[in-house]
């Protein structure tokens, strides 16, 4: 039986009064917990959520690619594997482009890490759309891909599988906004996250309010009928996957080049968040905003998990921390586990004519 939106909403207040009442109880009868709590507490600030913005950009970015690709049918679970290829192409483009006239041009290095992320996700559509392979084990194979391929690349560029630091984006202003007191320090971000903000309202409306949302609905629900009306199923479904791609790219470059620097060893610097993004958008029920603000939290907790290793006193593994935000994805998906997946989504299809 599908849940209702008042169902959702009702689990929902149920996870989150759960967290607030746990949380309370930490803080009233557990022996230090009432520090704890004030500690944890006491590192919300305007340069945490800075921080929390910041870490949301390649999960939310990776999650509104997934949504677009999967409410056409195709299912891509090869988020991270994008990722990854966005965030070694930006590098390796900041890397060759200083060798040019145009120079360390952070802009033109994102430009070129969004053509590569298309490109393997164009690949990924051609596999699955006109090939019929499985899209599971297609996505898996691009994941597999990146990983093995971008540090391979970096030996044989860098002759290590970590690059250089290379540039990063500058910070900009908002003009006015970033003087206001106490909150100025959240309007002075990276592009990347001034991105990240202008693409939710606009991915919530392109798929609510436009024709091409409309295409993509019924790509996803039910192709016999688009097919019918005379739309080419086969074009929407490779326009949601490369918007997919495009994303992932937008979000990888944006996570490479707020360091400076591509990190290929062990799980490479995306580390796990292309499959956060894949949880965000399931919670989000496939809603661009919903997923921003589920990404949002695993991006806070992950910011919080940081703070925490700088109060004194504390000797909490850093490994034993850093699996909060996969603690989190299970605990909010036992409450809020059920989504509403596109009818028709994983299944291939043929046109009569």
């Amino acid at each position: 039986m599908r849940a209702t939106v008042s169902e959702l909403s009702r689990r929902q207040g149920l996870a989150i009064g759960a967290i607030l009442f746990g949380l309370l109880a930490l803080g009233l009868f557990v022996d230090g917990g009432r520090q704890l709590l004030g500690d944890v507490t006491g590192v919300i600030s305007t340069s945490y959520l800075a921080s929390a913005f910041r870490l949301t950009v390649p999960i939310a970015f990776a999650a509104m690619g997934g949504i677009f690709a999967e409410k056409t049918g195709v299912i891509n679970i090869g988020l991270e594997g994008l990722l990854i290829i966005g965030a070694f192409g930006a590098i390796a483009s900041m890397y060759a482009l200083t060798a040019t006239p145009i120079g360390a041009n952070a802009w033109v290095a994102l430009l070129l890490a969004v053509a590569a992320s298309t490109f393997v996700a164009l690949l990924f559509a051609i596999v699955c759309i006109e090939f019929k392979a499985d899209q599971i084990i297609a996505g898996l194979a691009v994941w597999l891909i990146a990983l093995g391929f971008a540090p391979f690349a970096s030996i044989i560029i860098w002759n290590r599988t970590n690059s250089p630091s290379v540039g990063t984006f500058s910070t900009v202003s908002i003009p006015g906004l970033s003087s206001l007191p106490g909150i100025g320090s959240l309007f002075v971000a990276t592009p990347p996250v001034f991105l990240l903000i202008l693409a939710v309202p606009f991915s919530w409306y392109l798929l609510n309010h436009t024709t091409f949302g409309m295409w993509i609905e019924a790509s996803g629900e039910d192709p016999k009928s688009l097919d019918t009306a005379g739309i080419d199923v086969r074009k929407v479904r490779y326009a949601g996957v490369i918007l997919s791609g495009i994303y992932c790219g937008i979000g990888g470059a944006g996570l490479a080049l707020n360091t400076g620097q591509f990190v290929g060893s062990g799980d490479t610097m995306v580390d796990g968040r292309g499959w956060i993004g894949l949880t965000a958008y399931l919670i989000g029920n496939y809603n661009p905003v919903g997923a921003f603000l589920a990404s949002f939290l695993f991006a806070g907790l992950d910011a919080l998990q940081l703070q925490l290793q700088q109060i004194a006193g504390y000797s909490v593994s850093s490994t034993l921390v850093g699996i909060i935000p996969y603690v989190a994805v299970l605990v909010v998906l036992t409450f809020v586990g059920r989504t509403r997946m596109p009818s028709a989504a994983g299944e291939h299809y043929e046109s009569d004519e």
